[in-house]
């Protein structure tokens, strides 16, 4: 809020990529890259770049089977790497590194074989990516010349679902079916619960579960082949659907059992017919004076997350089924930490 008052078109600067799926982020951040510029990503549970590296390859007219060049660090692995980086630098192929942290010593080697590329002058095309957890042992000189990208989840119900509905292309989107399309609202709504719940430590959940965008991916597979395999029917199967959801995708991360609980009874009240009806999502609000209702079928891809902009109320626990009084606790860790930060700067 300091931000968005604060700075001319503060809006801009907060919600710089909250409606770009990471793909499209991963695009732009190619514009500025050049061969002496990797792109480098920090990753972040579940994430995994590799598939959005071999998109923007085809994107671009490169063949990744023969022109991009995939090293996983470890034991002995730093020889093929250099071998890749010899032979990208000289002929314009792309190279990319993977988990760069678990081999320190080889980094080293890495950062003045890019002093030797800038000097020389590479091939045009070619272009570096690196992956790591975030690590210490990472070199100064590798993080300043990179371009860095994260995939964090936003903060807030509302920031999620849009990330969450942005992560699907507007062409893919809008090829789906209308049922399709609301369940898969309906769906977006359900990770982004999942996902955002962890804030509140033990009253979210007993542990601190990696749900992902791979989980949402998978789902969302998965639920269209169902509804392709029930076309002819018309029926919508509803406890398939809710037990790979429930016990499967996001299940499969879960393992203390009240957690379990949890997330199969919110995908009961979730997932059934009354969710292509114009559906209230959010649970035990009766008498509240809150509401967010699942969309009637809207005309294109746009709509859908001008409803999730201008319908979904503001932050407030009973999105989740919790108490109001849930947020104190979060709130008071969330100030001591900014304030932490502010006195160690």
């Amino acid at each position: 809020m300091f931000i968005r008052k604060t700075l001319p078109n503060g809006d801009n600067y907060v919600d710089c990529d909250s409606t770009s799926s990471f793909f499209m982020v991963l695009n732009q951040s190619y514009a500025d890259s050049t061969p002496t510029t990797p792109i480098f990503f920090i990753l972040s549970p579940g994430a995994n770049p590799v598939k959005d590296v071999e998109g923007l390859a085809r994107k671009n007219g490169i063949d990744p089977n023969k022109y991009l060049h995939q090293v996983a660090l470890g034991q002995g692995q730093d020889v093929v790497a250099l071998n890749k980086l010899e032979i990208g630098h000289k002929e314009g192929h792309w190279v990319m590194l993977q988990n760069i942290h678990l081999m320190p010593s080889f980094l080293k080697e890495l950062e003045k074989k890019l002093d030797v590329y800038a000097t020389e002058g590479s091939h045009a095309n070619f272009r570096l990516y690196l992956s790591a957890d975030p690590s210490k042992e990472i070199p100064i000189g590798i993080l300043e010349r990179s371009i860095k990208l994260t995939n964090e989840p936003p903060q807030g119900l509302k920031a999620n679902m849009k990330r969450a509905l942005t992560f699907f292309t507007k062409d893919d989107f809008e090829q789906m079916e209308t049922k399709v399309k609301t369940i898969l609202f309906g769906l977006c709504y359900f990770h982004s619960v999942m996902t955002e719940r962890r804030k509140f430590g033990p009253k979210g959940w007993n542990m601190m579960y990696p749900f992902s965008m791979g989980d949402l991916r998978d789902s969302t597979t998965v639920l269209n082949n169902y509804m392709e395999q029930n076309a002819a029917s018309g029926k919508v199967p509803w406890d398939d659907l809710r037990y790979i959801f429930g016990e499967i995708m996001y299940g499969g991360h879960i393992v203390d059992n009240f957690d379990r609980r949890f997330c199969a009874a919110f995908l009961e009240i979730l997932m059934q017919d009354t969710l292509l009806d114009e559906a209230e999502l959010f649970p035990f609000i009766e008498g509240k004076g809150i509401n967010f209702k699942c969309p009637a079928p809207l005309a294109s891809f746009e709509k859908y997350i001008e409803y999730i902009e201008t319908e979904a109320p503001g932050e407030t626990p009973l999105a989740f089924g919790m108490h109001p009084n849930a947020e104190i606790d979060f709130r008071t860790n969330q100030c001591v930490n900014l304030f932490r930060m502010l006195v160690e700067l």
